[in-house]
């Protein structure tokens, strides 16, 4: 089953019946409220920015993109496929994402990638599909499946910034590692990245200052289901602990993901 997130009522109608299929996300969702679904230029264009954002920060990915598209007209894949690296490289494309942008312009051009038929499969193989082309890694593709394409069951397994909203909210011990991620994320198939939308939403509310976490004994990174105990500070219903109590501690989020977060 193909699902799309394509309007703000899919989002809101998935995260519904998400809740009701998994009850740990009701109070995430009293908290952040329904998030604003996000999304971006799909094609060519659409993978290129993602591509151009690999392992930069959002401030210097924004910089770079302007540069590379306001530097062909129209953008597509032939003016890449015919531009000269050195013209990319000074745009402050690296010699990496150089190579890649003009590989997956050739695979366009001669008709061995075709970039919207990724939306109508199932998101699996549509990951699959994109990781197999030079200098797409998992991150990127999923981006590029969720935003661009509006792939509903895309997942950023990842993703950092997801990885610490699922530790705080479920009081895990640790970070859980991309693999675990895979397996918490089973349980919201096929509407994965209906959650991730939900968990980038509630990350930006618990990285703010004074956010306080009481963790609970949460699964292990080998066993995706949460204790029925495990509570949320701040979220509807949740239990609270006074701050400076026993057992309160200070939720642990960084300022910023180190490498890739909230896109």
């Amino acid at each position: 089953m193909t699902t799309h997130l394509a309007t703000q009522d899919d989002l809101a109608r998935a995260l519904s019946a998400l809740a009701v299929q998994d009850p740990r996300l009701q109070p995430l969702l009293a908290l952040t409220g329904m998030p604003a679904l996000r999304r971006r230029e799909a094609g060519f264009a659409g993978l290129a920015s993602a591509i151009c954002g690999q392992q930069l920060s959002t401030r210097a990915a924004a910089a770079i993109w302007a540069r590379v598209a306001a530097a062909f007209d129209p953008f597509d894949h032939h003016a890449v496929r015919r531009a000269r690296a050195e013209r990319l490289g000074q745009l402050g494309l690296s010699a990496a994402k150089i190579k890649t942008l003009k590989a997956i312009a050739g695979e366009i051009n001669k008709g061995r990638l075709d970039l919207a038929a990724l939306a109508e499969m199932p998101a699996d193989d549509a990951h699959a599909a994109l990781t197999a082309l030079h200098g797409i890694g998992p991150w990127t593709a999923d981006v590029y499946l969720l935003f661009c394409l509006g792939h509903g069951d895309a997942w950023p397994a990842g993703d950092l910034a997801l990885q610490e909203a699922i530790r705080v909210a479920f009081g895990l011990a640790s970070r859980p590692t991309a693999k675990a991620m895979v397996g918490l994320g089973d349980g919201w198939r096929p509407w994965r990245g209906a959650a991730a939308h939900l968990f980038w939403a509630y990350y930006r509310i618990a990285k703010a200052p004074g956010f306080d976490a009481l963790p609970a004994a949460g699964p292990t990174e080998s066993s995706p289901k949460a204790p029925r105990n495990a509570r949320t500070v701040g979220a509807a219903g949740a239990a609270k602990t006074p701050r400076g109590a026993p057992g309160a501690r200070q939720s642990q989020l960084p300022a910023k993901p180190r490498k890739r977060g909230i896109p």
